[in-house]
């Protein structure tokens, strides 16, 4: 028996009571035409990935597999994996087998488990609720998932290799960590004391191709109409917000409409985490500092929107605003930097409104809610409003424009809206996208820019 295995190993013995998958058939059988490279994650291989990860918890010795020379790691694992394979029945030559033996090597000297669902691109969260259960998110929906950790403190080494990553730590003392992987997935995690039932571990991954705004309308989300006048507004500096829930694709939004920002302009992205793929040659990006472990360091979005307005930039992009940094915002917005883009965390456009008011207020600046409203009013010319459905499709269900003030009040008058029609059997939410009638008001600012949007477009459906 392998000096890996610890002493709960089962030995090489129970793979032989396995269930083959497909009753015993070898999936992907190359004679039957659907056979397709191991690379590309088939999803049979990578079940079976899966539940080897699961055998290997349960038998190695983790402690010592850690620790091993990298040369012995592989010609013990090549063995125990070559066998696997025969005993299941699984259908590889030599050359992939070889490609099969490095993928599970470099996955249980990374993040373990988790690497077939990072490498796995229909995935798009990662959610883990302590070492028993994990789920990931496919196509706005929502499935547990078979990946496997033997126990708690399997799990806490793999979250102490992604915070050592980032130089961050986690610790009852620092129990909660905002953390980035190498390929620019973003990780929160928290542990005991305040997660009370184990770690939790929250994963939003990076999407290496970033969705371009004739993809999201080919998709949904919005229609070409939508697109054209989010297009117009990007292209003629019209300062704009966009607002929704946790998961309803605001940055995925934001970055598609970065893409019409002209080339020549200077731009300075603020964030949390840094996940803005925009494609501009002039871009300057900040992140945020959390404080070390003796309480100092911290660098706040503020500090940086403030920095940012010393970099002469011509519009600023702050990933995502959500707490006094809103008031520097407006001012940029107010002062030349026109064309400046954020995400706000709201419901629906009037909360985004009422969350703006709130957050300005954090800033300690005073001043009375009246005028906090016409900084809003004077600074923020769109909203655009994004919703996940119950389906799981996401939906710009509100594009509105700021008009200016009635009184004390912001008026805002809505240009575009998704109205549900109905719910078929399969669950599917389907509606359509109508125009309201209204035309916006900042079109004729885009005119000297020599920029259009047809008047068709906001005709209202009869």
């Amino acid at each position: 028996m392998s000096f890996l295995l610890g002493t709960n190993g089962r030995g090489k013995e129970q793979l032989r009571g396995a269930t083959p998958v497909n009753g015993g058939k070898p999936p992907g059988d190359p004679h039957d035409g659907s056979y397709r490279d191991p690379a590309k994650q088939r999803p049979a291989l990578l079940d079976e990935k899966l539940k080897l990860h699961a055998r290997i918890i349960d038998e190695f010795n983790l402690a010592i597999l850690e620790k091993l020379p990298r040369d012995e790691l592989i010609r013990q694992v090549n063995g125990y994996v070559a066998n696997y394979v025969r005993t299941e029945k699984i259908s590889l030559n030599q050359k992939e087998l070889e490609i099969f033996c490095k993928e599970i090597i470099d996955e249980m000297t990374g993040y373990g488990p988790l690497e077939p669902l990072l490498k796995d691109p229909t995935v798009s969260d990662i959610l883990i609720n302590t070492h028993k259960r994990c789920f990931v998110e496919r196509f706005g929906k929502l499935h547990e998932t078979s990946v496997y950790f033997k126990d708690e403190a399997h799990l806490l080494r793999i979250i102490g290799k992604i915070v050592a990553g980032v130089g961050r730590r986690i610790d009852e003392s620092s129990p909660m960590v905002d953390a980035r992987l190498p390929d620019g997935s973003r990780v929160n995690v928290a542990i005991r004391p305040i997660s009370i039932d184990g770690p939790l571990v929250s994963i939003r991954k990076f999407s290496e191709r970033a969705f371009g705004l004739p993809r999201l309308v080919e998709v949904g989300t919005l229609n070409t109409a939508m697109s054209d006048l989010l297009m117009a507004a990007v292209r003629g500096r019209i300062s704009l917000i966009i607002s929704g829930g946790t998961g309803s694709g605001k940055t995925t939004l934001l970055n598609a409409l970065s893409g019409f920002i002209p080339h020549q302009e200077r731009l300075i992205t603020i964030e949390d985490s840094a996940e803005l793929q925009l494609q501009q040659p002039h871009v300057g990006r900040l992140e945020t500092r959390p404080p070390n472990a003796e309480g100092k360091g911290e660098i706040r979005q503020r500090e940086l929107v403030k920095n940012a307005l010393r970099m002469r930039p011509d519009r600023i992009i702050v990933g995502e605003c959500r707490g006094e940094e809103a008031f520097d915002m407006l001012q940029a917005m107010n002062t030349g930097h026109e064309g400046s883009m954020t995400t706000i965390h709201a419901n629906s456009p009037l909360d985004a409104l009422r969350r703006l008011e709130q957050m300005v207020t954090m800033a300690g600046i005073l001043t009375n809610l009246a005028s906090i409203r016409g900084q809003i009013a004077s600074a923020v010319t769109v909203v655009v409003q994004l919703q996940r459905l119950p389906d799981g499709n996401r939906k710009v269900t509100s594009i509105g424009e700021i008009t200016g003030m009635d009184g004390e009040n912001i008026q805002v008058q809505e240009i575009f809206r998704f109205e549900k029609d109905h719910t078929d059997s399969a669950g599917v939410i389907h509606g359509d996208f109508r125009a309201t009638g209204m035309r916006p008001h900042f079109l004729q600012n885009l005119q000297a820019y020599g920029i259009g949007v047809p008047e068709t477009h906001f005709a209202r459906a009869m």
